[in-house]
């Protein structure tokens, strides 16, 4: 695939040519038609299909006006060569019914022949047009056989995975593949041969120098004019600066959780913390009942240590899912906004079915539940109404896997139908400044790690207002 700058108006074609060489070439042809019909005895019954193919070639070579040129060259020729007497300009009318069909002839494969050559400049154009745009894409494009050599690899390509075109061309592509995906690789190259696409997918690359990028890969078969596969192209980007900005925000936003929750967890640890004030005086006044006064104490010292451990689950980082219960999960955190929901005289029912585990990330599922619950809390009015559901169930599609599904339910407001579909866009918020716009695509994000379904239905109709978001997490994660 070459580097040079494409410039859509240089063709090499006959609009390059000098008019003398274009009709010095059609006289040639037709000079070459006469030498032609000239040594073979065959072509004295037959003298037109040698001069209609001169014709042809001058305007799929030369151009139009050169081949009426040669069409008209053509006719004085026949008649000085093929017809009797020769060198006279006397026909008979039969002689001049075929020269006009002959020139009919000519002309219509002319322009039929000149349509092709128009035609083939034009896909050579858009041939050189593409290939000039694969080169320039700062996007990794290749292709390879079914076997997975590579017989393409442009620019993006070598600046992604550190091999030069020349050092990649013929090679596996396996040179780019870190050894414990290349089960994955494999699998795809079968899915190409049987003509099967592959939706775009995050995965992991190796660079030349060993290090791994993260990128993300759509694979499509490749086919020829019969249908038939005859290789796979690729298209892969660098979505490290992805990864990082969208971990960023994750990480700023469990900040703004847990500040969020500063009030909630000040209220709920000055009551154990003036209790235990009590006990103590009440221990030094009170010798003969010290003992159970201290006991009491290290309850509120506990009650105090519980309620650190839950704020600390929202900021600590767990590496490996674990089992656990998501309705203890979701208590801890309603625990923890009870005093601002009660401050809006807000109802709760709970629906808690107490044997629902699961593996998965503790820390992350309280953020999704403080978002939900939070969302919910603030968009209903004083007095209003919080449902709050957790069951045992089954994934509506058609998997069927077995999970956990977490309902929470409001009438507040509700969300708009022009709002609906954009709820889960990162900094898309109907709070103006009061929102970031990351709480729930981070929900979203996180549902998805534990590769669940989060969905969403609302009302804004006057008396029927209210938002449902409905999550199933399921009981294992895949491997």
């Amino acid at each position: 695939m070459g580097r040079e700058n494409f410039d859509p108006t240089t063709v090499l074609r006959s609009d390059r040519m000098s008019w003398p060489a274009r009709y010095g070439g059609a006289l040639a042809s037709v000079a070459a038609a006469v030498g032609l019909w000239g040594l073979s005895p065959f072509m004295h019954h037959e003298p037109f299909a040698i001069f209609v193919l001169a014709v042809v070639f001058t305007a799929r070579f030369l151009g139009f006006g050169p081949a009426v040129f040669a069409t008209a060259a053509s006719v004085i020729a026949i008649d000085y060569f093929a017809f009797e007497p020769h060198f006279s300009l006397s026909l008979h009318v039969s002689d001049v019914a075929r020269l006009a069909i002959f020139v009919v002839i000519s002309l219509l494969a002319a322009s039929l022949a000149q349509q092709r050559s128009r035609a083939e400049v034009r896909a050579d154009q858009t041939m050189e047009r593409m290939a000039a745009i694969v080169e320039s894409s700062e996007d990794a494009i290749y292709s390879a056989t079914p076997d997975g050599i590579i017989t393409s690899w442009n620019h993006g390509a070598e600046q992604l995975y550190g091999y030069s075109a020349d050092e990649a061309l013929g090679k596996s592509v396996l040179i780019t593949v870190p050894p414990e995906l290349v089960h994955e690789t494999r699998a795809h190259l079968e899915m190409l041969t049987a003509g099967q696409s592959i939706d775009s997918f995050q995965t992991e690359r190796r660079h030349k120098d060993g290090s791994l990028v993260p990128i993300l890969l759509s694979i499509s078969p490749l086919r020829n004019r019969k249908g038939a596969v005859v290789g796979g192209s690729a298209i892969a980007r660098d979505i490290t600066s992805k990864l990082r900005t969208e971990e960023a925000l994750r990480r700023n936003e469990k900040l703004v959780t847990a500040g969020r929750l500063t009030a909630a967890i000040a209220h709920e640890i000055n009551n154990p913390l003036e209790a235990l004030t009590n006990l103590i005086y009440l221990a030094r006044h009170d010798p003969a009942r010290t003992g159970q006064h201290l006991q009491m104490a290290e309850g509120e010292i506990h009650r105090i240590a519980d309620l650190a451990q839950q704020t600390l689950g929202f900021v600590r980082e767990v590496s490996d899912a674990r089992p656990l219960n998501v309705t203890s999960t979701l208590e801890e955190v309603l625990r923890l906004y009870a005093p601002k929901l009660s401050a809006k005289k807000i109802q709760t029912t709970r629906q808690f079915d107490q044997r629902c585990e699961i593996w998965g990330f503790s820390g992350e599922l309280r953020q999704l539940f403080s978002n939900l619950i939070v969302n919910a809390s603030e968009a209903v009015t004083e007095g209003g109404h919080l449902w709050l559901r957790v069951c045992c169930a089954r994934e509506w599609s058609q998997d069927q896997r077995e999970g956990v599904r977490v309902v929470v339910a409001d009438n507040g407001s509700g969300i708009a139908p022009r709002d609906l579909p954009r709820v889960f866009e990162p900094f898309y918020t109907t709070k103006g400044e009061r929102g970031t716009g990351l709480g729930l695509w981070l929900s979203e994000g996180i549902v998805r790690k534990h590769q669940g379904l989060i969905r969403v239905r609302s009302c804004t109709r006057p008396g029927q207002s209210g938002t449902v978001f409905s999550v199933f997490l399921p009981t294992k994660l895949a491997s």
